[in-house]
């Protein structure tokens, strides 16, 4: 959306200039040209702008609409600019009621907008690594959006990130994305699960939705070389919460990783 409409304001403003200035025919690609990256420019800094004022020192108790509602256009336009085709299976069966725990493979830093992306109804907000909240303009936005970040290192840190994790779902205040594996896969193949993170669903009698991803990792290579990336999202299970009682964290994990192999393919497992 965000770029259609750079797209239509420029080609009206390019007409509009070479009809009242009477200029050379070849001069139209290059009005729109002009007028494209200048409206580029111009969302990249209102982007900024909305960002620089987010106090990160502050704890966001409430999930901000004007910032979810702001990412959107700007996470669809990327997807696009980096030339991704995106393929979805199973978002129908997306909970249309109550709150949910996503859990997907991690392959690129790509994961998140692409996840975003397909829950952008979903009011979804991620379990991130510490090291995230360090990055400009999208740090505050995830900030805003009640992500909430984990010191993967520290046990203690990352039990009371667990605990705001089950107080967000029992507030039914976002629905919320985990990554089990704690890091992005090098070799694309599926690892082993941090357990843990399934108390949230145990704890707070959510339903947990079962994703995988694919083929995320080249989309910087394949855009170097004007390739487009074919990128396959699959919501392969969703799992109530009367068959995640009685069981082990582990017993969980072990039934969501096999479920997750048995989409991607033996070949991923680790």
């Amino acid at each position: 959306m965000l770029l259609k409409c750079i797209t239509g304001i420029s080609l009206l403003l390019s007409v509009i200039l070479f009809v009242c200035t009477n200029a050379a025919l070849w001069l139209l690609p290059v009005l729109f040209a002009g007028f494209f990256v200048l409206g580029v420019l111009l969302a990249v800094g209102f982007l900024w702008i909305c960002c620089a004022r987010v106090d990160m020192s502050v704890p966001q108790e409430e999930d901000s609409n004007f910032y979810r509602r702001l990412m959107h256009p700007y996470i669809e336009a990327l997807i696009t600019l980096v030339g991704v085709r995106l393929h979805t299976k199973g978002l129908e069966n997306t909970p249309k009621d109550g709150r949910f725990l996503l859990v997907c493979n991690h392959l690129f830093i790509a994961d998140p907008g692409i996840v975003l992306h397909c829950f952008k109804n979903s009011q979804l907000a991620f379990v991130t690594k510490q090291e995230n909240q360090k990055l400009p303009i999208v740090a505050p936005i995830m900030h805003k959006i009640l992500c909430q970040p984990i010191d993967r290192e520290n046990d203690r840190a990352a039990l009371k990130t667990i605990l705001k994790c089950i107080s967000l779902l029992k507030e039914d205040k976002c629905s919320l994305c985990v990554f089990p594996e704690g890091y992005t896969s090098k070799d694309g193949k599926l690892h082993p699960f941090r357990a843990g993170v399934f108390k949230i669903a145990q704890k707070t009698n959510v339903p947990i939705v079962v994703c995988t991803i694919q083929n995320t990792r080249p989309i910087f290579k394949n855009l170097a070389k004007l390739k487009k990336t074919d990128v396959e999202f699959h919501l392969v299970d969703v799992i109530p919460p009367v068959e995640t009682k009685g069981l082990s964290t582990a017993e969980l994990s072990d039934r969501i990783y096999e479920c997750m192999i048995a989409d991607l393919g033996e070949e991923f497992r680790f």
